[in-house]
This record gives C-alpha cells, structure tokens and sequence, in this order.
C-alpha cells in the first residue's frame, strides 16, 4: 500500500532556541511516532513526532484543537502546512 499525506495543522510559532514548531491541530488526531511532512514557502521536511507537549505538559496524543509543540530538525516557518504521512 502507497503512502498518503492529510493536512492536519498549520504551524503557528517556531521557537528557534529550543528547535520546537508549536503547531495548531485543525483536523484529525497527533501521536507520539507519526510520521509528518511539514510544507511552506520553503520549508519541505519530514519529522517523526518523538515528543509532544500541550502547555508545557508531555502527552502521548492531541486531538483536533489542541495546540502542540513538537521538536524539529530543521526550521519551521509560520504558516507552515502540516501534514500526516499514512503509510
């Protein structure tokens, strides 16, 4: 079976001196090992979710709604689209 991208959020703040995107959840549900591809302008990256945190709290999953901050190896830009990668 192929792989599948559905948008789930945009980046809404980059914090650079922690490497983290703080991402608004708009669709569907985030959890700890998805896979995500992050697309702008010129950002064109993909990242495995290995920490996720709401309000500075760790949490395994968020769902639609949720702000997220999740740490990235490269930078992300505001407006930023998220998606996740179904394989």
């Amino acid at each position: 079976m192929e792989n599948w991208e559905e948008e789930i959020g945009m980046v809404d703040h980059y914090y650079g001196h922690a490497h983290v995107a703080g991402i608004w959840l708009k669709n569907g549900k985030l959890k700890l090992g998805d896979r995500l591809h992050f697309k702008g302008h010129t950002t064109d990256f993909t990242e495995t979710v290995s920490s996720l945190q709401i309000e500075h709290m760790d949490v395994r999953e968020a769902d639609r709604g949720a702000h997220v901050g999740i740490p990235v190896h490269e930078k992300a830009r505001e407006h930023d689209r998220v998606f996740i990668i179904h394989q």
